[in-house]
């Protein structure tokens, strides 16, 4: 693969293949995007597994989860951000990297940590530091998509990475349970770092920006640049915030990034708790929501890829889809009342794959409306509001879960949250009219 889509250090933008008559490159880099995306969500799936185990084996209790959740999501509101505009500073192929590079050692290194300082403590410092690695993945995600694909496929690539949080929400409970059933629980954290040195090299390796591949064909390029968006002078994130494309997003993952972060959280919690599920039955209900959640970010990101294709407005076909997607969650509700786990187990997986659409779509309106130079900056100001309310959402549903032993509150929220979002975001941009190069000059 490497083979596909590296080039040399000093490459050039002559140095495109001019006889290829055509070239996939963007779907290889589209695969390393996913495989970051995967085991970046391997490792937050691994919490909501290993709780109840803490709990029997080191007495932790569901307010000590509560708090190591709200410390993860505070430093990942300001990872978001800070790792979006590092990403967009230095360059995707050196920021994303140098990043990475400390995500993964820090995995590797979390058992020491928790045996050094001591599991709740330990696992808070663990947590901080990949907290604040992880916010880098979606900016970088994004703005790799926005490089690499045009409007046509953008939806569908970034609904393609966006199911590697889904894979590695997968993957987690089928190999965390063997895992620490077999070495312990400090193995799933060792084998997550693993992958993410793996991850590393490999990107290091291959990656390279469109313009400097040498694999790339003259007539993917000219695909890739069907409708570039101008890319004005450096801004800072408050000329950002004066204009509405940056608040689409910011009201897109604001109000429903803090539904997901419960679905993922809480979702191990959930099961074991309403229908009395062990470390060794609990995986399968995840893993369902999970494939049913990859379902739903490949189709949200397809369905509006498709409508622009048969020439429909990129306005009208994001938001179509997004308001597919949020009427088929709003049934979630009803888990937290039905008696019968399959039914559960189903609403709670299309409710997760009504996100997963949702979310590809709001994403992918960013390199709709954002010049190249911004897009990782602005996806790190959403996911940083995203974040910054979800610790707030967390701590509060994490009591009221902790005090009441349901969850008919925080899902009763979720039932009719992206519809609010939706609406919200459609008066904000009615037309998904694009940033103007002299609208942020004249700001800046």
């Amino acid at each position: 693969m490497s083979s596909d889509i590296s080039a040399s250090a000093g490459s050039a933008p002559q140095a495109i293949n001019q006889t290829r008559a055509r070239s996939y490159i963007r779907w290889w880099v589209c695969g390393l995007l996913f495989f970051a995306t995967t085991i970046n969500y391997m490792d937050r799936q691994v919490m909501s597994i290993l709780a109840p185990t803490f709990e029997k084996l080191h007495y932790w209790t569901q307010n000590d989860y509560t708090n190591l959740t709200v410390a993860f999501q505070a430093s990942y509101a300001i990872g978001y951000a800070l790792c979006g505009w590092f990403v967009d500073e230095v360059g995707l192929l050196l920021g994303f990297a140098i990043i990475m590079a400390l995500w993964s050692l820090t995995e590797l290194g979390t058992g020491m940590l928790a045996t050094g300082i001591g599991m709740v403590g330990g696992f808070v410092v663990a947590r901080l530091v990949i907290g604040l690695t992880a916010g880098a993945n979606f900016p970088a995600a994004i703005k790799g998509a926005g490089d690499w694909f045009p409007k046509k496929e953008r939806a569908l690539a970034i609904g393609l990475l966006n199911a590697g949080s889904n894979v590695g929400a997968i993957l987690s409970p089928l190999l965390v349970p063997v895992l620490t059933l077999t070495f312990g629980w400090p193995a799933s954290f060792i084998s997550i770092g693993i992958l993410g040195v793996i991850w590393f090299l490999w990107w290091v390796l291959a990656y390279r920006h469109p313009e400097d591949n040498k694999r790339i064909s003259q007539a993917e390029l000219t695909l890739i640049r069907t409708d570039p968006v101008p890319t004005p002078a450096k801004v800072s994130w408050i000329t950002l915030l004066f204009h509405r494309q940056t608040w689409t997003l910011l009201v897109g993952q604001g109000f429903t990034s803090p539904i997901w972060w419960f679905l993922l959280f809480w979702g191990g919690s959930f099961f074991s708790q309403k229908f009395h599920l062990d470390l060794k039955h609990v995986g399968l209900p995840l893993v369902i929501v999970y494939i049913m959640a990859d379902f739903g970010s490949i189709f949200g990101g397809w369905l509006s890829s498709g409508l622009i294709k048969r020439g429909w407005s990129v306005n009208a076909s994001r938001k179509s889809a997004m308001l597919l997607c949020a009427l088929t969650v709003t049934p979630i509700y009803f888990a937290s009342t039905t008696n019968n786990e399959w039914v559960a187990i189903f609403l709670y997986g299309l409710a997760a794959a009504s996100h997963q659409g949702f979310s590809a779509n709001v994403f992918a309106t960013v390199p709709d409306t954002v010049p190249g130079k911004f897009t990782a900056s602005v996806t790190g100001l959403g996911g940083m509001l995203g974040s910054s309310i979800a610790v707030v959402t967390s701590f509060t549903f994490g009591r009221y879960v902790a005090a009441t032993g349901n969850y008919h509150l925080p899902l009763a929220i979720a039932s009719f949250a992206y519809l609010f979002t939706l609406v919200v975001f459609h008066l904000i941009n009615p037309k998904l009219e694009p940033m103007r190069d002299t609208a942020i000059q004249s700001a800046a």
